[in-house]
């Protein structure tokens, strides 16, 4: 059996390969075992990996909101778009809640030319500047050149003292951040050049997944219960998280819900973010 994927490519149904996607979602053993077994008899041959992933989220939605929100995570932060302006937020927030000073859209004199740092963090005295790459296609790619021409602004900065968050350092390293995939001349470059690269699923332990996953910091875009209409106004308003409803629910107001949809969207977030913290470490 085959699947289309989303640049038309025929490949090998993987039937482990989808059952290990369905264990991201925070499901048990027995309930992806449940979910597999409810989609097997809507997969056929040739079937389109969005159809497949539509399938996934639409079972696993049944058993819990959490579990749907989880699962389509990569696409939550695609809903951060049309624009960069919100992902640029949003990693800023995940910066916190890792443990970093951040602030956003800060301009610095390098060298040769003024740069615009999108996101400037610092923890234990080091400064990083951070640069953010929002892509809204389903498999983008960062290719080589970028991390090549963010190297090219770092080395114009890197000699010069900068005073943030009531400090004043030189870098210590620049990261550029994207929730794109990262192509194999990409990592090599920045491995080589100690250029720090955090995509969707690089690396293994500092990936843009595993810091979502492992500190809860799940954008507004992943909950279920709301459409994307209410997602952007909760945007607009400053509600980039769905920890940000729990702690102020006075979000919900500017959009009019009836009480029954409040008290299922707040248990969804609740459920969502009811997973284990691990520490992150970012070097």
């Amino acid at each position: 059996m085959k699947v289309t994927k989303f640049n038309g490519e025929l490949v090998d149904y993987n039937p482990k390969a989808l059952k290990i996607s369905l264990t991201k979602s925070g499901a048990t053993k027995d309930e992806v075992e449940e979910v597999f077994d409810l989609m097997t008899p809507d997969i056929f041959d040739g079937i389109k990996t969005q159809d497949l992933y539509t399938l996934a989220f639409e079972n696993l939605k049944k058993y819990r909101s959490s579990y749907a929100a989880r699962y389509s995570l990569k696409k939550a932060l695609r809903d951060l778009g049309p624009e960069g302006y919100y992902f640029e937020k949003y990693i800023k927030r995940l910066m916190i809640s890792a443990g970093f000073n951040a602030i956003n859209s800060q301009t610095v004199q390098g060298t040769a030319v003024t740069h615009e740092i999108d996101v400037v963090t610092e923890k234990d005295g080091k400064l990083y500047f951070c640069e953010c790459k929002f892509r809204n296609d389903v498999d983008a790619k960062i290719s080589v050149t970028t991390p090549m021409y963010f190297m090219s602004r770092m080395i114009d900065v890197c000699d010069h003292e900068y005073t943030f968050f009531n400090k004043t350092l030189k870098p210590t390293k620049g990261f550029l951040i994207t929730n794109a995939y990262l192509t194999s001349d990409s990592v090599n470059w920045a491995a080589h050049y100690n250029v720090g690269m955090i995509s969707w699923n690089f690396p293994e332990k500092m990936s843009l997944k595993y810091l979502i996953d492992n500190l809860a910091i799940y954008p507004i875009t992943c909950l279920t219960t709301l459409n994307e209409e209410q997602q952007k106004e909760l945007m607009k308003e400053g509600c980039l998280l769905v920890q940000d409803i729990i702690e102020k629910e006075d979000y919900l107001l500017s959009l009019h819900l009836e009480d029954s949809l409040v008290a299922q969207l707040v248990e969804e977030a609740k459920e969502l973010l009811a997973i284990e913290r691990l520490e992150c470490i970012i070097e």
